[in-house]
């Protein structure tokens, strides 16, 4: 059943979504090579706490962490652990929740570690367009296969795949809600979007083949081919004529310029 949220309601989700936001833009200062994910995740957790929410992941479903912290082949879930090390030339997806007055938010970025090669960072800009055309497609009367529909074109037309078992999902007092949202549909199919539904648009795109698996810690979901995955992700707000975005990559953009300049 979808959960229609009120205004108050999607400004509360707004709040959270923001903190989500600025942890993400707090972690990637200490993304280098030589650092541990298990460090990400504890500056992520310090600086959650700090703000007066909780983690959202942390034990969801048992889950042991902050951070989902998913390095080159791994597509999500990643464990933040003080054996991986980040190298030069890595790329990290870094996907944060929080629960701040009883609702969660849901942001993902994916980092390029120091230097990248060109391959990988074509594929960050790339899923982040993808991210930026499903969200376009989220206003009232439309429909969440038109969601998909943007990011699988977009996608595929610049020779990437789409992870197809791992989906976008409702947000509200509980992490996943309905309705699904995948990253690949058709349009004017799956359910109509309606004003005040809240939904995590979050394309998963890989490099090379689509298929995935689950690594033997019962988390963690890396490529077939072992070829790279990137992952980016927004709350958004379904509204009349354009999307109201709830998260936000600005604090994170601000942070990585001062990093290069």
């Amino acid at each position: 059943m979808i959960l229609y949220k009120t205004a108050e309601e999607i400004e509360l989700i707004r709040e959270s979504n923001q903190l989500v936001s600025k942890t993400l833009a707090e972690v990637g200062k200490h993304i280098a090579p030589g650092v541990s994910t298990e460090k990400l995740d504890q500056i992520a957790e310090t600086f959650i706490r700090d703000h007066g929410a909780v983690p959202g992941f942390l034990g969801y479903q048992a889950y042991p962490k902050t951070l989902c912290t998913s390095v080159n082949a791994q597509v999500v879930h990643g464990i933040p652990s003080h054996k991986v090390i980040l190298e030069e030339g890595d790329m990290i997806s870094v996907d944060c929740g929080v629960v701040m007055n009883e609702f969660y938010g849901d942001t993902a970025f994916s980092f390029q570690v120091g230097e990248v090669k060109d391959e990988v960072r074509r594929l960050l800009t790339i899923t982040r367009e993808c991210l930026q055309k499903g969200v376009e497609q989220a206003v009232e009367g439309k429909r969440v296969g038109d969601v998909g529909y943007a990011v699988q074109q977009h996608a595929e037309s610049n020779g990437y795949s789409v992870v197809r078992e791992m989906v976008g999902h409702g947000l509200g007092r509980h992490l996943h809600e309905a309705p699904e949202v995948p990253n690949y549909g058709r349009r004017g199919t799956g359910p109509k979007l309606k004003k005040g539904m809240v939904i995590c648009i979050e394309p998963m795109i890989n490099l090379g083949r689509r298929q995935i698996s689950q690594e033997a810690d019962g988390w963690a979901i890396r490529t077939a081919d072992n070829k790279p995955s990137a992952h980016f992700e927004w709350a958004v707000a379904v509204d009349k004529g354009k999307a109201d975005v709830l998260s936000t990559f600005d604090y994170i953009d601000k942070e990585l310029n001062k990093l290069n300049s």
